[in-house]
């Protein structure tokens, strides 16, 4: 008889990629079939994430739902994987005895071995053996047109107020050949969109044949492989941000007009105590650099409101760089001490309802300049790739534009699917947009 497998996945991309490769690794089992419905599942995992605040007790709120049927099926096997893994280790077994295996994010090749093991204290693998996971991962099994392609993972920048470091370990590079077999066999299943991913994505390097390969060379060999139409990638860090990279918006069209930079804040002193190692007018001159050779890149960003001791004027500084580089979109929110983080030790003397009123201020200027773009776009024709049935009509297909918005368009033929065409904007709305297709693209 059958095993029905239930994943669950908090936070990131990278979060979303080793979800999809311990499916796959799981699956090579073919007793495993994946579920949608945990309440079927023999088998539970949740993979985590810590980012962001009271990550541990919304893992151990979920954990408590699930001991609810643990208690009507014994035999029900519950596992933590992911950062808060990491971070809690075998405390997981203290406020949740119930759990079966708990193991860390470069361990996941490891989940058949510890699902079966009897003994809890053998079913634990927090350690970091990120090359070992690297040669461990399956043949990639494509599961749209986009598909996520990890290139390095870790962080070694140790910004005071990121526990990533703590959870996943330094910053460890793939090998090129691993990544390049990957893309042709995803490109081989009708993948056309690749994202690199990776912590620092940027901050990939390899040394092969006493050359320094780096992400832009990833971008270069991707590119002129036949059946690529794009090219994402993220996070990257601004400190990565090398020229030689930036040159490849320059000459690989497939290279999207889109990137998400974080910067965190628009205040020296604050970018100092968050330990981000570059200034708000280095920043600001990567954009003009970006720009330059790509006029119409629009660009996203991670910014942290109230940090210990932000002033009213340190706030005023993001602010002003908001307007001065007008970005697109961003993922922002109020500052949480992450624990064992350096900024957790600093005194917060600012008060949330002040937080709450910075962060909306942020929002909505944020919105703001997405919504102003968003209706300069009406009228013009724009190359999207088709990415699916649209999530607002099942009538309608979905496709997404360079810059990265989703266009909902009327039409028949799902053949399309993975395929480039040229779509007239005919309305804005704030995370969307409407069109009429003109013309299939390339195949």
């Amino acid at each position: 008889m059958g095993k029905k497998l239930y994943i669950k996945t908090y936070g990131c991309q990278m979060n979303e990629y080793d979800s999809q490769k311990t499916l796959e690794i799981l699956r090579q089992d073919p007793s495993i079939e994946e579920t949608k419905n945990p309440n079927e599942a023999d088998i539970i995992l949740l993979n985590t994430c810590s980012i962001r605040e009271k990550a541990e007790e919304k893992v151990y709120s979920e954990l408590g739902r699930l001991n609810k049927l643990k208690k009507i099926n014994p035999q029900l096997k519950i596992g933590v994987g992911g950062c808060v893994a990491t971070q809690e280790g075998k405390n997981i077994y203290k406020r949740a005895p119930f759990v079966d295996l708990i193991f860390g994010p470069q361990t996941i090749h490891k989940v058949p071995s510890l699902i079966k093991e009897e003994n809890k204290i053998n079913a634990v693998d927090v350690s970091f053996p990120i090359e070992e996971k690297f040669d461990s991962l399956p043949k990639p099994d494509a599961t749209g047109v986009s598909s996520f392609v990890s290139i390095m993972e870790g962080c070694s920048k140790y910004c005071s107020f990121c526990v990533v470091p703590y959870t996943r370990g330094d910053e460890v590079s793939r090998k090129p050949e691993q990544i390049f077999d990957e893309v042709a066999r995803l490109v081989e299943q009708g993948v056309s969109e690749i994202v690199f991913v990776g912590q620092n994505v940027n901050a990939y390097k390899f040394t092969l044949n006493g050359r320094i390969i780096g992400l832009s060379d990833l971008i270069e060999v991707c590119g002129s492989i036949h059946g690529v139409e794009r090219i994402r990638y993220t996070t990257s860090h601004p400190l990565e941000m090398t020229d030689d990279l930036i040159d490849t918006y320059g000459h690989v069209p497939q290279l999207v007009s889109h990137l998400h930079l974080p910067v965190q804040s628009g205040s020296n002193e604050i970018l100092t105590k968050m330990k981000r190692n570059y200034t708000r007018e280095e920043y600001i001159e990567i954009i003009k650099k970006l720009r330059k050779v790509r006029p119409n890149i629009k660009i996203s960003s991670d910014f942290i409101v109230g940090f210990p001791n932000e002033s009213d004027y340190d706030f005023q500084l993001t602010m002003d760089l908001i307007n001065e580089i007008e970005f697109d979109a961003s993922f922002s929110f109020i500052y949480s001490a992450r624990p064992g983080t350096p900024a957790s030790q600093l005194e917060d003397s600012i008060p949330l309802q002040q937080k709450k009123e910075r962060l909306y201020i942020l929002q909505k200027r944020i919105d703001e300049l997405q919504l102003s773009y968003s209706n300069e776009l009406v009228q013009t024709i724009q190359r999207c790739l088709v990415t699916g049935v649209s999530k607002k009509d099942i009538k309608q297909l979905q496709a997404r534009t360079e810059c990265n918005r989703v266009v909902n368009f009327d039409f028949q033929n799902i053949d399309i699917l993975g395929k480039l065409v040229d779509i007239n904007i005919t309305k804005a709305y704030q995370r969307s947009l409407a069109g009429q297709i003109l013309e299939l693209g390339r195949t």
